[in-house]
């Protein structure tokens, strides 16, 4: 089993499964247009091993085989165990949840929009704030980052996608977003056989609208950081089921389990992430790339990429690209 801390991967990623897995994006360029889009989203069957154990060596697993949102994922699973248990959970690192998700979001913004826009990714100010993260100048670092190297970047790089999208301006002067509400009841009732429809997270409208997104989350991240605020956590349970719910970079968190009443080890186990949603298949691309054209190969490249990243895998991707006509002269 690989224990080896994988961090949320550029989109230049190395090839080969990590221990997250990995997601390949392909597509057909001809005519000026992307078509024939396809995905191939490979996720590790992690919860098999999950079967029969103890719920709280689960949670204590969990952190390791998912060390991306390690935090996070440890809330979730802990929130789901308790709720199947009928008990109170266990207490967590508010700031430690708030720094992950500040973590992931900054490596996003910093890290990996920039080259996908034509930009210069901000390394040295990621590494800074990076090392200064847990200490006791955390916060007065995270508001330094915010409103110095992130803004001048963020300006940069939401003027390339207004030009791009024409809802940018809009975007752009829209008042910062709240985090979506947690809602664990209607997994409850799906894992249940209740109801036969998985909840399903919301797309952004447009790759404008997923950046600012991502840039008001940070900021709003920031500002719990400082003021001290619970990180969202929130369960229900029945049964000996149990769904517990939590924010990640991406989105919502979820983790189900459920519980043999006599000897309360684990029958089954579910973790479901956005990436699960957005990577089924590849409507979410498709929509967000709907009616564009691209004056080469390289700007449809471009593009595709920019669109993952409006959909934010939480897993290494590779961006492959045929252009038939250019196969045909070669």
């Amino acid at each position: 089993m690989n224990l080896t801390p994988v961090l949320p991967a550029q989109h230049a990623a190395p090839t080969g499964l990590s221990s997250a897995g990995e997601l390949r994006i392909a597509a057909v360029y001809a005519g000026g247009r992307l078509c024939d889009l396809r995905v191939d989203l490979q996720r590790p069957l992690v919860v098999s091993l999950f079967h029969g154990q103890n719920p709280e060596a689960v949670v204590k697993t969990l952190p390791y085989l998912y060390s991306l949102c390690a935090h996070a994922q440890r809330a979730a699973a802990q929130q789901a165990v308790a709720a199947a248990l009928g008990q109170s959970p266990l207490a967590v690192d508010h700031a430690a949840l708030w720094t992950e998700l500040l973590h992931e979001t900054l490596w996003r913004l910093l890290l990996d929009w920039p080259p996908a826009l034509g930009l210069v990714p901000a390394k040295a100010a990621f590494v800074t704030w990076r090392a200064l993260r847990q200490g006791p100048e955390a916060v007065a670092a995270t508001q330094a980052l915010l409103a110095g190297e992130l803004a001048e970047l963020a300006e940069k790089c939401q003027k390339i996608l207004v030009d791009r999208e024409p809802t940018g301006p809009a975007i752009a002067a829209a008042p910062p977003a709240r985090f979506v509400p947690l809602a664990p009841a209607p997994w409850l009732d799906y894992w249940q056989g209740l109801s036969g429809q998985r909840p399903q997270p919301l797309r952004p409208l447009s790759i404008a609208a997923a950046y600012a997104a991502l840039l008001q989350q940070a900021q709003a991240a920031a500002a719990a950081l400082a003021a001290g605020t619970p990180y969202p956590l929130a369960a229900a349970g029945q049964g000996r089921w149990g769904v517990g719910q939590t924010l990640s970079a991406r989105g919502i968190l979820t983790h189900a389990v459920h519980l043999d009443h006599e000897r309360g080890r684990v029958i089954d186990y579910h973790i479901w992430a956005p990436t699960d949603a957005h990577f089924a298949d590849a409507a979410g691309l498709a929509q967000l790339l709907a009616g564009q054209r691209f004056a080469c190969r390289e700007a449809a490249r471009q593009a595709l990429t920019q669109a993952v990243l409006a959909l934010d895998p939480c897993l290494p991707f590779r961006v492959e690209l045929d252009a038939p006509e250019e196969a045909h002269h070669a």
